[in-house]
């Protein structure tokens, strides 16, 4: 069994996150949609107020991966959510057991700091992630759709 670890991602681990994000993204089949920079990350994750927080996996004592999460809210519960925004391992270390630590070590701290919710999504078409969510309980959301402005829609939107 390959030791794993999970710790608080430094700000030292900037260049480390930003390439898994890159990784995961690829992955995705949408590289080309990732514009953020390891000074953008330092700020979001390290600066004076953050509210997105990282952790780093390691596998035997070397990163392999990595979850960035943040916090939500439901009025319906009246609790904070834990939200997952991106879990990526790296191939060569999938079937190690690390993504599976990564999201126990936050569903723990959700339950530990009285969330009512831990969740993210996951791409349709991801069918070896969604098997993988689906083997220890997770349920899809199947009737909310989600939906996003970003970009000119945005600024148009906004702007009004």
């Amino acid at each position: 069994m390959p030791a794993l670890t999970i710790r608080p991602a430094r700000p030292d681990d900037c260049p480390l996150i930003l390439r898994f994000v890159r990784d995961l993204a690829r992955y995705e089949k949408a590289l080309e949609e990732v514009t953020a920079t390891e000074q953008q990350l330092q700020a979001v994750l390290f600066g004076a107020r953050p509210r997105v927080y990282a952790l780093i996996g390691e596998v035997d004592g070397k990163p392999a991966g990595f979850a960035v999460y943040f916090y939500n809210f439901s009025t319906w519960l009246g609790r904070m959510g834990l939200y997952l925004e991106d879990l990526y391992v790296d191939p060569s270390s999938r079937g190690s057991g690390l993504g599976k630590a990564l999201l126990k070590h936050l569903a723990r701290q959700a339950v530990a700091e009285g969330c009512g919710r831990f969740e993210w999504n996951v791409l349709d078409w991801n069918q070896p992630a969604i098997s993988f969510y689906e083997s220890f309980g997770a349920q899809p959301q199947k009737e909310w759709t989600g939906y996003r402005l970003s970009g000119a829609a945005l600024r148009d939107f906004a702007a009004d």
